[in-house]
């Protein structure tokens, strides 16, 4: 690492998945506000659908998503029934039904059962015209994934799936509470492409507990022979006063900055060596990969889903912590579940809070867009 760079390596950042970035949303934004800006979108406006899925049947330790545990089946079905009121609500409560793009995160999207997924997904294309849809995307754990779920996706129109695979040496897994062996990564693989399901995303980590840039660069060599269309590379942020779950790994044992630093450069390198294009920030595909293609022409855009292809007038977000993107602004459900479902039950979008967007919000909005898709920005 060049030593000029240390002292900024070493300062922490905001993550811009928005601007302003979330901590900076307020509690003047609500059901009423929220209500008027959907009521605002023309009859004509193109819609990109994100559904957060808050469970998880164990809590990963290096995570900083908002997830809880489940172990037992009635917090999920709780939720599920909760769900279809939300996506009732806010149908509405809009004109515009046209939706291009709809990604499931979480938490765990695949704790959900097969006929679970099916009902909420039979809901979204009863209230919304999902006939221009391109892009249908799901987060899933390979671990607790079967041909039944599998099939599912397939037959609700899920054409890419992105595993959470993080690092594949044993001794890492252990140290981040994620036990998951190669076999169950490329049995899962193997599960989604049988079911016709072919594009196929994987998530690995750098500056994890333990990691080492070999670990790192063995991962990445272990996942590109399974051949994924893409490749996202997420540094690990450590924040245990904000997820507790991160205190159970020691502090002693994560890379300091400057190694982050090389570990990501050599993930980079073997990467491309691979034959894998960067893409942004942290994103790398294959040079046939819709990705690919839309970075090389200069179509690339950031949203809440990471790198996309096409930008939506608007982003909704269904479920809890879910963020919504308005061209008036931002929009977040609220994050515990049982919160949420109260006022969902009362007949209330679950918002708490958010943040009304200023043109000069928007303009710096784009620049930062800008320099994380094309590391340029005209300022003019």
């Amino acid at each position: 690492m060049d030593s000029r760079l240390q002292a900024y390596a070493e300062r922490p950042a905001p993550r811009y998945t928005s601007y302003p970035t979330a901590p900076h949303f307020n509690a003047g934004v609500g059901d009423t506000a929220v209500r008027q800006w959907l009521g605002a979108l023309a009859p004509d406006a193109v819609l990109s659908l994100y559904v957060h899925v808050p469970y998880c049947r164990q809590l990963c330790w290096y995570c900083g998503c908002n997830t809880y545990a489940a172990r037992r089946d009635a917090p999920v079905q709780i939720f599920v029934e909760a769900l279809l009121q939300e996506a009732d609500l806010v149908a509405d409560a809009l004109t515009a039904r046209r939706v291009v793009e709809i990604h499931w995160g979480g938490g765990t999207p695949n704790i959900l059962s097969a006929a679970q997924f099916a009902e909420i997904a039979v809901k979204i294309r009863s209230r919304f015209n999902l006939a221009g849809l391109a892009h249908h995307a799901i987060e899933l754990d390979p671990r607790y994934l079967d041909a039944e779920k599998a099939h599912a996706y397939a037959a609700a129109g899920v054409n890419r799936v992105s595993l959470g695979v993080q690092d594949l040496n044993d001794r890492v897994q252990q140290a981040i509470g994620r036990v998951q062996p190669v076999a169950v990564v490329r049995a899962a693989i193997d599960t989604l492409r049988q079911a016709g399901v072919a594009d196929i995303n994987m998530d690995l980590m750098y500056g994890l507990p333990h990691q080492s840039a070999d670990d790192l660069r063995h991962s990445i060599r272990v996942a590109a022979a399974m051949r994924p269309n893409r490749i996202a590379l997420f540094g690990y942020a450590h924040v245990p006063w904000f997820k507790k779950r991160q205190r159970l790994i020691p502090e002693a044992a994560l890379p300091a900055p400057a190694e982050r630093f090389d570990q990501a450069a050599a993930a980079r390198s073997e990467l491309e060596t691979l034959g894998y294009e960067a893409i942004g920030l942290d994103h790398f595909a294959l040079p046939d990969d819709a990705l690919a293609r839309a970075a090389r022409s200069g179509r690339l855009r950031r949203s809440f889903q990471g790198y996309v292809i096409e930008q939506a007038d608007a982003l909704i977000g269904l479920g809890p912590s879910a963020i919504s993107t308005l061209p008036h602004g931002y929009a977040q459900n609220a994050a515990e579940p049982g919160a949420w479902g109260h006022a969902i039950a009362a007949g209330k979008l679950a918002i708490v809070r958010g943040h009304a967007l200023s043109d000069e919000d928007r303009r710096r909005r784009r620049v930062i867009e800008q320099v994380m898709c094309d590391f340029d920005a005209d300022l003019a």
